[in-house]
């Protein structure tokens, strides 16, 4: 009911986190259409009033949700960059795989990250673009980092080469998530054939 107490009681820290992954799990389902704050407090099992504690609106919810995504983003690429005991090589062909493979088992999120409906309305709030814009600096720092190692071309710029591989991994991402491919599969055979074409450009463009 929509002025019912709270069923479940929630710090308030708590409560946040409760609404966040309710609204990646119905992101995930029925993507922004099935998004409202109304359903979402019908999810957690709370008044109607209680998410707009944290979200002034559907925009602000959205933002807070690809804000988590990049988050995790940034995470991930932390952990291939720290991590990997690949040599540069494989590290860079590591890199490549794990962005298709995790966009496109997230392609709801993944239009909200990088879609229309936050970028193109200008409708980005500062929480977000605190957490998008780091992300490529971080990958702009990895990508100088395959300069100097000789696996990328170390004469291009680092800037531009950068947005170049983005622009790559997009447009690759996008014909998956579209259904161009098979997007049942992220590892099948054409899609990974796609992307070893790809890294051999790259890594060839830095032999000659």
């Amino acid at each position: 009911m929509s002025n019912s107490p709270e069923k479940t009681s929630y710090h308030h820290g708590e409560l946040y986190n409760s609404l966040l992954n309710a609204a990646h799990s119905m992101l995930a389902e029925g993507g922004i259409e099935a998004l409202s704050l109304r359903k979402l407090a019908e999810q957690v099992g709370v008044s109607r009033t209680a998410p707009y504690h944290h979200f002034k609106d559907k925009n602000e919810l959205l933002c807070a949700l690809a804000a988590d995504g990049f988050k995790r983003k940034q995470a991930a690429i932390a952990q291939l960059s720290l991590h990997s005991t690949s040599n540069p090589t494989q590290q860079f062909k590591d890199f490549v795989y794990d962005y298709i493979k995790h966009a496109t088992a997230n392609p709801e999120l993944y239009d909200l990250m990088f879609g229309r409906p936050i970028w193109k309305t200008g409708s980005s709030n500062p929480q977000l673009q605190s957490h998008a814009y780091p992300v490529f600096q971080q990958q702009l720092a990895l990508i100088k980092s395959w300069q100097q190692q000789g696996v990328l071309d170390s004469e291009a710029d680092t800037l531009r080469l950068s947005q170049v591989i983005w622009s790559t991994l997009h447009g690759l991402t996008r014909l998956v998530i579209d259904g161009i491919y098979d997007s049942s599969d992220s590892n099948s055979h054409q899609v990974k054939a796609m992307c070893d074409c790809a890294i051999k450009q790259f890594l060839s463009a830095a032999k000659g």
